[in-house]
């Protein structure tokens, strides 16, 4: 039974749907995984644990869950079909994604694996429709030869009813600038955080305004680096993306991060969660409406995640931006 809710909600732009700032990502729900050479999945994952996560986010009102066809090739997806005996599905925002994973195909993005990926994901995921649903990057091949039979696909999908939204993701805001007006997203998911943030410079900011579109921000904890947890350089287990992040086997980095947490804590000594809601908190003061993911494989990290969500004010919120640009 459900029994709190401590969040309130943003209108993700001219979808009109009211989700809340904070989102679900399962990303983490990966379990080590490659990609060819590449490691792309997260070590430490437990399915029960997950499922608990994905419950207890549920009871503290967070109600925009991301996923996609490629973490854990399906898994995460898999443990969110699972919980719809616990959590109501028709009180969850659900978003996936397509096109990371060329599967057998020399390109990303082929038709029929876009059209084999959608059946799959609405399968696994036990439900009869994605209310969002992104092109998971911008990689369409030389000249973009195959973007129009993407998105012909995806509006195809939302025709026949398989999806409500259409979204674009990408690691950089400056390639999601570019294709903004031939793709017409509902919403736009992008990579940034208090270092990497190149949101306003790219100009995508203000097209998303003008727009009146959606934004979510994805990886705003940097991978959990900005949290200052890492004491030492680490190496993950073989298949987790954290390997890739050099940041991580840096003791000038690690110790640097650390540094910014104590000196967070001691301006925000009385906040719950006070490094969390700062580094959120930040992204969130110059962009009213957007949401946040946070990966979430835990209760605990629910939890946590569920204490964040409210914009500083300008003049925190600046001081967040010097301290990590120093």
């Amino acid at each position: 039974m459900k029994t709190e809710q401590i969040m309130g909600s943003v209108r993700l732009g001219r979808t009109g749907q009211n989700i809340t700032p904070i989102g679900l990502g399962t990303w983490p729900f990966s379990g080590p995984r490659k990609v060819g050479r590449l490691e792309v999945g997260w070590s430490g994952h437990d399915d029960g644990r997950a499922r608990n996560a994905l419950e207890r986010a549920w009871q503290l009102g967070i109600n925009h869950w991301d996923t996609a066809d490629t973490y854990g090739d399906g898994r995460a997806e898999a443990i969110i079909g699972s919980i719809w005996d616990r959590v109501p599905r028709d009180e969850i925002f659900l978003a996936s994604k397509v096109g990371w994973d060329p599967g057998a195909y020399k390109h990303f993005y082929h038709p029929e694996l876009i059209a084999a990926r959608i059946e799959r994901s609405l399968k696994l995921l036990q439900t009869d429709r994605l209310d969002l649903y992104y092109l998971h990057h911008c990689d369409f091949g030389a000249d973009d030869r195959f973007l129009d039979e993407a998105i012909q696909l995806v509006r195809r999908f939302r025709n026949e009813g398989k999806i409500r939204f259409l979204g674009l993701s990408d690691w950089s805001s400056e390639k999601v600038a570019r294709l903004l007006e031939r793709v017409d997203p509902d919403v736009v998911q992008i990579y940034r955080n208090v270092i990497d943030d190149t949101y306003a410079s790219s100009g995508l900011k203000a097209k998303v305004e003008r727009r009146d579109l959606g934004v979510v921000f994805f990886s705003t904890i940097k991978h959990g680096l900005l949290l200052g947890k890492y004491k030492e350089p680490t190496r993950f287990e073989k298949g987790d993306m954290r390997n890739r992040i050099a940041e991580f086997r840096d003791p000038q980095a690690l110790a640097r991060f650390e540094n910014n947490r104590r000196a967070i804590e001691k301006r925000f000594p009385d906040q719950p969660e006070a490094l969390l809601r700062s580094l959120v908190g930040t992204l969130l003061e110059d962009s009213a409406g957007a949401c946040v993911i946070l990966g979430q494989r835990g209760p605990e990290q629910a939890e946590a995640a569920a204490a964040a969500g409210e914009p500083l004010d300008s003049e925190d919120a600046r001081w967040v931006r010097e301290l990590y640009r120093r």
